[in-house]
């Protein structure tokens, strides 16, 4: 049984919450809103904020609006960060004025516009970082990336997130059962 719903979390200093149909946090990166759903409540204790649920019937619930709460007030304040790393020849990004454009073996290269609140810094032409208040929509930018070209499972060629561990598969092998 989990028990992450019941954990405090605690709130660090700019970071300020308004509590009504929903949880909304306000902070030096930005300002978010989490649904609260029916059954859950939100106590805002001098620096914590706890979770409550009134039945049993709400404990996936409870422990969710715990997490978004968690994650949001996390964002404001210092922000969440993904990193992917291009491999390959020739493959290379670049970023201007919110459009990153990618060359990935393909006959064009791939323009990938940025959504609001999504920054996004290349270095080398091969490192990305991507930085936002939001940990889901950062999270989705860096999937979406991923899909343009995943990593290649023969030659580990693509993009990939950093410290992504690939099984690479080994290649045909020359003498095939043909002929004896």
């Amino acid at each position: 049984m989990s028990r992450v719903g019941k954990k405090p979390i605690a709130l660090p200093n700019g970071v300020k919450l308004l509590i009504g149909d929903g949880l909304q946090v306000e902070g030096p990166k930005g300002k978010l809103l989490v649904p609260i759903p029916k059954g859950i409540s939100v106590v805002n204790d001098n620096g914590t904020v706890q979770i409550n649920r009134e039945t049993d019937k709400q404990a996936g619930l409870h422990g969710l609006t715990r997490a978004l709460a968690a994650n949001a007030i996390t964002g404001v304040s210092t922000g969440w960060t993904r990193e992917l790393d291009i491999v390959g020849i020739g493959y290379r990004c670049d970023v201007k004025n919110g459009i990153a454009t990618f060359s990935l073996g393909y006959s064009h290269s791939i323009e990938y516009l940025l959504p609001v609140g999504v920054e996004m810094t290349v270095e080398k032409q091969t490192h990305i970082v991507l930085k936002s208040h939001d940990r889901q929509l950062v999270g989705q930018v860096a999937a979406n990336m991923r899909a343009l070209r995943p990593p290649d499972p023969y030659k580990n060629k693509g993009v990939r997130f950093t410290g992504e561990v690939l099984r690479k598969k080994v290649g045909k092998s020359g003498a095939g059962g043909k002929g004896k």
